[in-house]
């Protein structure tokens, strides 16, 4: 095994073995895996512009029984500060996304005990017949994994019914690292790794758009972030050849600040620019069927971010309206649908607003811009 020949492997789209990805990991240079992920993101999207979304965070519920110990953002049943959210603050929250170009929320919460799937399958109606045009990106696999636990169903059959009342597309969310040994230690509450690969999976035979995470930089190993790799890699393989699968991979750092993980384990954030730069080429070499690759721009900031554009990632996310969940956990960077495209011009890309599907959208004409209170 060697750099050079792994490096024409990865060049010619062949799939790298885990071992091959962690040789490379321990082995390759950063300017080496910069440009061969360069390179093939010079391939897989050829346009070459960077693409950008304007969406907003809106959770459900902050109630939740996972009890993961990396969130600051749960409440327990019956804390005094815990809320399910009500629909005249959707209309409040959806009409100002509007104004501010967006056409989307992200909906996500937390594993309410009481919020089965007629809940969502009622909400998302609702939203849908409020607001024909609006996207929802809901609700995330251990959100499905403990609806379907609540109702006794099956993961299809939930998935099903979630698309039928309005579901557009099922984000990456709770993935963290998949193997199960980590996910035991700070998500127990969690669905395990397999089923969280099992529901997108269903979710891809339903052509229900999804995306892909991995939250790292914590307990798990160089090898279990391999593998996480790898496996999302096997789930794309099963898609439907006319569905979009994974249509894009998103990997941040683990945010400590406050967190039990740092409070009560010590384990604190200790992942370098350099290691994420690393980290994104990697993904965009072990994943050469996922097309779309993101920077993390909330946890790793603009400069970092930028030069992940030249690592192999050609997506810089979301403005995000609103986000409160990795927020809460020390992620302090913010941009507005100017500035974003100012840092994406300022790497030296022509940046495009995209939906989620990743199709280019205008800019609305009368679109207001955020003022970003700091």
């Amino acid at each position: 095994m060697n750099t050079k020949d792994l490096l024409k492997k990865a060049s010619d789209f062949q799939f790298l073995t885990l071992e091959e990805g962690l040789y490379l990991y321990h082995h390759a240079s950063t300017a080496e895996l910069m440009y061969t992920a360069n390179e093939l993101r010079k391939i897989q999207v050829p346009h070459g512009k960077v693409t950008w979304q304007i969406d907003r965070n809106v959770n459900t519920t902050n109630v939740c029984i996972a009890n993961c110990k990396f969130c600051n953002f749960f409440r327990r049943p019956g804390h005094e500060e815990s809320y399910i959210t009500d629909i005249e603050t959707y209309k409040i929250k959806i009409e100002e996304t509007f104004r501010f170009g967006g056409d989307q929320l992200l909906l996500q919460g937390g594993h309410h005990p009481d919020l089965g799937l007629s809940y969502y399958t009622t909400l998302f109606r609702q939203l849908k017949e409020l607001y024909p045009s609006l996207k929802l990106h809901a609700l995330g696999p251990p959100e499905v994994a403990h609806i379907c636990k609540l109702e006794d169903m099956s993961h299809t059959a939930v998935l099903k019914a979630l698309k039928e009342s309005g579901l557009d597309s099922l984000p990456g969310a709770g993935a963290e690292i998949l193997n199960d040994r980590v996910r035991r230690l700070i998500s127990k509450g969690k669905c395990g790794g397999k089923e969280w690969l099992d529901i997108m999976e269903a979710a891809h035979q339903l052509h229900i758009s999804t995306s892909a995470t991995m939250m790292f930089g914590h307990i798990e190993t160089l090898h279990e972030r391999f593998e996480h790799l790898v496996w999302i890699r096997e789930v794309q393989t099963k898609k439907p050849n006319d569905a979009d699968g994974f249509i894009a991979f998103i990997p941040w750092p683990f945010q400590d600040d406050g967190t039990l993980l740092k409070k009560v384990r010590g384990i604190s954030n200790n992942v370098t620019s350099d290691e994420y730069i690393r980290m994104i080429a990697l993904s965009r070499i072990m994943l050469p069927n996922i097309k779309n690759i993101q920077a993390s721009w909330l946890t790793v900031g603009e400069k970092t971010g930028q030069i992940c554009l030249h690592s192999g990632a050609n997506d810089f996310g979301s403005i995000m309206i609103e986000e409160n969940v990795v927020s809460a956990a020390g992620a302090p960077h913010r941009f507005t649908s100017q500035t974003i495209q100012n840092a994406i011009k300022n790497a030296g890309f022509e940046p495009q607003l995209r939906n989620q599907r990743y199709q280019w959208r205008e800019i609305p004409a009368t679109m207001e811009e955020q003022v970003i209170d700091y």
